[in-house]
C-alpha cells in the first residue's frame, strides 16, 4: 500500500515534464487569480472570456506577418505582440460600439470578440499554407507539454502584472468598490480602468498558449470566485485565491496523471471541485452556513404573534400553554421562536409564564396599533364586523411606519378601533421633548408650541405656546385645546395637522 501511495504521490515528480507543467501551470494559476479579483468585483468575466478567444486573431497575424516579410515560422514574442494587439482593438471596438449606441457592454464583447474570433479563424483558413496552428490545442491547451519559451513569456507578464497591482493596490481598489469617490478625490479612474484591462489582457495572451483558452478563462474566474466565499478583504481574497489557484494545478496535474486525462481539463475539474466544496463549507457565505442561518431565524409573522399575544394578556405572566392555544404553531416552533425572543431581549420568563421586556412592550404596541388601525380602516370600507379582525390580523404584518402613519392620516387620527379598544400611542406621542403633529396626541396632552403652518390656525397659536389638549368632539372630527389664560380653542384635522408642537407631559 505504502509503495503505491509513493508512486502515485512521487512517482510524477520523477518526471521533467510534470516539473514545467507545474511551474508554468503555477504561474498562469498565481497570476491569473489576483487579476481575476479584480475582473469579479468589477463584474469583468466575460471581457476575459472575449480577450481569450479574440487571441486568435493576433496569434494568426504574428504568424503571417513573421512569415511574409522575414520567411521565418513565428516564434513566442511575435504571438505575443499579435496578441495584445488583437486584445487592445478588441477593447477599443468594444467601448466605442457601447458609446455610441444604446448596446450594452455585454452585449458589445458578445458581438465584437465573437466577430474577432471568427476573423481569425477565416485568416487561419484562408492563409493555411502559412499559418501552423492547431484550433484545438489553441482551446484546449497543452500543459503538460509546456516549452522553456512558454516559461519565460508566462515569468516576465506574472512579475509585469504582479508589480503593476502591488504598486497600484489603493487605486484598483478604490476604483473597483467607489468608483465615485475615486474620481471625487482626483484618481484617474478611467487611466486605472485601462490599465487593468491591459493586465487582463497581458495575462491572456501569455497563458493562453500554455494552457489554452478554457483553462485560462477558468483560472481567471474560479479561484477568485472561491476565494470570494471565504474573505471580505481584497487583499485577503488575493493570496487566497492565488492559494486556489497552485493547489487547482496541482491537484489537477496529478490526477490527470493518475486518469491518463487531459492536463487542462483536469486542471478545470480540481478547480471547480475546489469552489462547489467552499461553496457547502463557507463559514459564512456558504450554503451550509446559509442553511443553519435560516433554522435558527424566528419568522416574522410568529414573532410578532408571539408578542401580541403576550401584551393583549394584560401583563400577566402568560403561560406557554396558553399561548398554544392563540397561536398556530407547533409547541417545538414556538419554544424555539421564545427561547430565540428571550435571546433578543424582547421577552422574559419561563414555561410557567412570559412578559414582555421594555424593548419587547414597545414593539408589541407597534404591531397592536398597526391591527387596530387596519381593523378602522377595514371597517372604513366596508368589510363586515365578523371578518375585520380575522383580515386585520393578516394585514397587521404590514407595519412599516409609512403605511401605518399613512393609514392613520386617512382615518383622521382615531384613538379607538372599531370594537372599542384604544389604538396604542407612537413612541413620539408618548416620550417628552418629541416631536409631532397636534392631531396625533391624546386628551391630557401638554405640549408647547414650535411651528404653526396653516394660516387659520396661526390665529389661534403662536411658536412658542404653552397648551393644554382636551378631548375631541364631533365624532373625533375636532381638537380643543385650552391655553393657560384659559382661553380655548378648535381645530379641524387639516389645522390640526398643520401644527407642530414638542410634548412636554
Amino acid at each position: 500500500m505504502a509503495e503505491v501511495l509513493y508512486g502515485l504521490l512521487i512517482g510524477p515528480l520523477g518526471q521533467t515534464f510534470f516539473h514545467k507543467a507545474l511551474i508554468g501551470g503555477s504561474l498562469a494559476a498565481i497570476v491569473c487569480s489576483v487579476v481575476g479579483c479584480l475582473v469579479i468585483l468589477r463584474r469583468m468575466a466575460f471581457l476575459g472570456d472575449a480577450l481569450s478567444h479574440a487571441m486568435i486573431a493576433g496569434v494568426a497575424g504574428g504568424y503571417l506577418f513573421m512569415k511574409m516579410l522575414f520567411n521565418t515560422e513565428a516564434h513566442a514574442p511575435s504571438m505575443l505582440i499579435g496578441s495584445l494587439i488583437a486584445a487592445v482593438v478588441t477593447v477599443a471596438c468594444i467601448g466605442f460600439v457601447s458609446r455610441v449606441s444604446r448596446l450594452k457592454e455585454d452585449t458589445a464583447i458578445g458581438i465584437m470578440y465573437t466577430g474577432v474570433f471568427a476573423g481569425g479563424v477565416v485568416l487561419v483558413s484562408i492563409f493555411r499554407n502559412y499559418i501552423h496552428i492547431d484550433l484545438m490545442h489553441f482551446i484546449m491547451g497543452d500543459v503538460l507539454g509546456v516549452a522553456d519559451s512558454d516559461l519565460w513569456v508566462a515569468a516576465i507578464a506574472a512579475a509585469l502584472v504582479l508589480s503593476v497591482i502591488v504598486l497600484f493596490f489603493r487605486h484598483f481598489q478604490l476604483t473597483s468598490f467607489d468608483p465615485v469617490m475615486a474620481a471625487a478625490i482626483g484618481m484617474p479612474v478611467l487611466l486605472i480602468d485601462y490599465a487593468l484591462t491591459t493586465c487582463v489582457s497581458l495575462v491572456v495572451v501569455s497563458a493562453v498558449s500554455m494552457v489554452g483558452v478554457i483553462l485560462v478563462v477558468g483560472l481567471l474566474i474560479t479561484p477568485a470566485a472561491t476565494a470570494y466565499l471565504l474573505s471580505d478583504r481584497l487583499d485577503r481574497m488575493m493570496m487566497l485565491a492565488a492559494l486556489f489557484g497552485i493547489t487547482s494545478v496541482v491537484g489537477g496535474l496529478y490526477l490527470c496523471m493518475w486518469l491518463d486525462s487531459a492536463g487542462g481539463g483536469a486542471i478545470m475539474l480540481f478547480c471547480t471541485f475546489q469552489f462547489l466544496v467552499v461553496l457547502i463549507v463557507a463559514p459564512r457565505y456558504g450554503m451550509l452556513a446559509n442553511w443553519l442561518r435560516r433554522r435558527r431565524v424566528v419568522p416574522q409573522q410568529l414573532l410578532e404573534d408571539v408578542l401580541g399575544s403576550i401584551l393583549r394578556y394584560g401583563g400577566s405572566p402568560l403561560p406557554l400553554d396558553e399561548m398554544s392555544r392563540h397561536i398556530a404553531a407547533g409547541s417545538r416552533k414556538l419554544g424555539s421562536t421564545l427561547r430565540n425572543m428571550q435571546r433578543d431581549g424582547l421577552v422574559v420568563g419561563n414555561n410557567a409564564g412570559f412578559v414582555l421586556s421594555q424593548e419587547g412592550e414597545r414593539e408589541a404596541r407597534r404591531i397592536l396599533r398597526a391591527h387596530r388601525l387596519w381593523e378602522s380602516y377595514l371597517k372604513h370600507v366596508g368589510v363586515g364586523s365578523a371578518e375585520v379582525h380575522a383580515k386585520a390580523h393578516e394585514l397587521e404584518h404590514v407595519h412599516d411606519r409609512e403605511s401605518v402613519d399613512y393609514l392613520d392620516d386617512l382615518l383622521g387620527h382615531p384613538t379607538h378601533d372599531p370594537h372599542g379598544s384604544e389604538i396604542p400611542e407612537t413612541a413620539d406621542q408618548r416620550s417628552p421633548g418629541s416631536m409631532c403633529k397636534l392631531s396625533m396626541l391624546r386628551e391630557g396632552r401638554s405640549v408647547q408650541v414650535e411651528q404653526v403652518l396653516a394660516l387659520d390656525a396661526q390665529h389661534y397659536l403662536r411658536p412658542g405656546e404653552t397648551i393644554l389638549l382636551g378631548p375631541r368632539i364631533e365624532g373625533g372630527k375636532l381638537w380643543t385645546a385650552t391655553k393657560p389664560d384659559g382661553e380655548a380653542i378648535v381645530l379641524d384635522h387639516k389645522a390640526a395637522d398643520a401644527v407642530i408642537v414638542r410634548v412636554l407631559s
